[in-house]
């Protein structure tokens, strides 16, 4: 696999945080290890799946034009 592709998930901007735990599969998380390690070989970056949840939620939801019309009025 080309490590020149570009992810839908860019760079990781620096954010404050709140904790928020949530229960997945053991093949979505599987999903998301995989997935972070990619990120990581894309972008040089070492980064986990539990820091890359947050952004992937983020990029859907600004993605998502239900809930944008909802939320926009």
């Amino acid at each position: 696999m080309s490590t020149t592709r570009k992810l839908r998930l860019g760079p990781l901007p620096k954010t404050e945080n709140v904790k928020l735990a949530f229960t997945c599969s053991v093949g979505l998380k599987a999903d998301l290890d995989r997935y972070a390690a990619l990120h990581a070989q894309t972008y040089g970056e070492a980064v986990d799946a539990t820091t890359l949840i947050p952004y992937m939620l983020e990029t859907f939801m600004a993605r998502d034009r239900g809930f944008r019309q909802k939320v926009t009025g």
